[in-house]
Order: structure tokens, then C-alpha cells, then sequence
């Protein structure tokens, strides 16, 4: 069996071999959210199927691909759709993607979900700018044996969002009259929606958003050193003692009316980032 360094350079020289430059950004595009990735000019489309050891997407709304080319002046490379922990992936497998991003020369991650709010400052429609988060899957990506070509075997989580790049995204929001809040991102581990006892609990623990996603994603680009930035589409209520039953068509169908203001957002920070 190939050991992971081996599977990261293999779908890294696949890759290599189809694009003629190097990626500085790497985007994860949440649920309703991969619609960003066909405004990418030039773009060279891989399927995940194609590229070794990738797993493949299963849920609606995410395409399954990568997209890489150039956005507002930026070279990146997109995931239209990602992995989840509730598919059967380990998080070994739904992280391996930004492994391959950081092998392939990005030095920033830009990561967007579809979420629930626990808080009423938030509403559907609201884009929460990730502060900080709480890792509830019950699982962590790091488990296992550390190469120390990736990365040290314990990494600080305590500032992993790059708060200079929060500070870009609040100041693009503002010129953009673009409301944004800011908060922490709760990840579980679905795929069920939360019960009212769990989401009271989640709250006090000081969780703003709830999601399925995100998480495992961050701590690996964490332990690769990339600069992270965290937007969360809210698409659903989730408060303890007002919840509504919900679906994820309903999620996917507030996400597709959020969609043009929030890509207005991603391209205003990308155009405005500094690498």
C-alpha cells in the first residue's frame, strides 16, 4: 500500500502534467457555492475521478472537479464540491485535496460552506466570516503517523484563520456594501440535522454557525502552513427553541439566491489579497 506522500505526488504530477503554472490560491466551494468556479478564465477542468487517489463527490450540488486558472488577476485552483466525514470518507481522504493544493504551490486557502446560524444576529441569506471554530466530527485528519515533510505533529489551532485576511474581507465587504458578520464555525458530523438538545448545547459552548464541513479542511491547512480565510453562507435558522424542519434542498436553494453577493465578495478579496 502507498503511504500518503507517495498518493500526494502522484495526484500532484497528474495535475502538473495538464496545467503550465502554479496555483497561489487554492478555493473550496461549499454547497450552491461552485458556480464561482465557471467565472475562472482559461481554465483547465480535471474531474476528481480522473486524478489518482481523489475520492469523488456524491452530494447534489457539488459538481466534482477542479477548476484551475485565473480569477480577479490570481492564479487558483477551485473545488467545485468537496468531500464530507458523513459520505464513508476517512478525513484523510476528504483533506487530501489540500494537501495536493499546497504541493502544488498555493500559499493561501480560501474555504466556503453552507451552515445553519444558532444566533438570531445571524439570518438566511448572512455571510459569517470564520473567527475561529469547534471541531465536534469527533475525529481529526491528523490522527496517524506525522511526516514532517507536511507539517509538525502537534500544530497550534489558536489563530488559525489568518486575521489579516479577515480584516481584508470585513474592509472588501464594507466598500462593497456587502453586510458581514463574524463568528465560530461549529463542525459535525451529519449527515442528521442536529436535535434541539445538541444545538442548545452547541450554542453554549459558543458555537455561532453549525455545518458538516470546513473543519477538517482548515486543520490540515493549518499543519501545511497555507494562510486560511473561512466564509460561511448561512442558509437555515438552527436555534434550540425556534427550530423548523429543514432540508438540504432548502439549503441548496437559499445558498443559489445568496450566490451572486457572496461571489461578489470572493472575487473582491481575491482581487485585493496580497500574497
Amino acid at each position: 500500500m502507498k503511504n500518503l506522500l507517495e498518493c500526494i505526488n502522484e495526484a500532484s504530477l497528474y495535475i502538473k502534467e495538464r496545467v503550465d503554472f502554479i496555483p497561489e490560491i487554492g478555493l473550496i466551494l461549499g454547497s450552491g457555492l461552485g458556480t464561482l468556479a465557471d467565472e475562472i478564465k482559461n481554465p483547465r477542468v480535471i474531474d476528481y475521478k480522473d486524478i489518482p487517489h481523489f475520492p469523488i463527490s456524491t452530494v447534489e450540488g457539488h459538481e466534482g472537479r477542479l477548476v484551475i486558472g485565473e480569477l480577479e488577476g490570481k492564479k487558483v485552483i477551485a473545488m467545485q464540491g468537496r468531500f464530507h466525514y458523513y459520505e464513508g470518507y476517512s478525513l484523510q481522504q476528504i483533506t487530501f485535496p489540500v494537501r495536493v493544493m499546497k504541493t502544488l504551490g498555493a500559499k493561501m486557502l480560501l474555504v466556503t460552506n453552507a451552515c445553519g446560524a444558532m444566533t438570531k444576529e445571524l439570518y438566511p441569506g448572512a455571510l459569517m466570516i470564520i473567527e475561529d471554530h469547534i471541531n465536534f466530527i469527533g475525529d481529526n485528519p491528523l490522527i496517524g503517523h506525522n511526516y514532517e515533510e507536511l507539517g509538525p505533529r502537534f500544530p497550534d489551532m489558536s489563530s488559525a484563520y489568518d486575521k489579516e485576511l479577515i480584516k481584508l474581507a470585513e474592509n472588501v465587504g464594507n466598500k462593497l456594501d456587502i453586510e458581514t458578520k463574524k463568528g465560530v464555525y461549529v463542525a459535525i458530523s451529519g449527515p442528521t440535522y442536529c436535535s434541539r438538545a445538541e444545538l442548545g448545547m452547541l450554542r453554549k459552548i459558543g458555537g455561532d454557525t453549525i455545518g458538516m464541513s470546513t473543519v477538517p479542511e482548515v486543520i490540515v491547512a493549518r499543519h501545511s502552513g497555507l494562510r486560511i480565510l473561512g466564509i460561511s453562507c448561512v442558509t437555515d435558522m438552527a436555534i434550540a427553541d425556534e427550530i423548523v424542519s429543514i432540508s438540504h434542498e432548502e439549503v441548496v436553494k437559499v445558498a443559489n439566491e445568496t450566490r451572486p453577493k457572496f461571489i461578489k465578495l470572493v472575487r473582491g478579496i481575491l482581487n485585493e489579497v496580497i500574497l
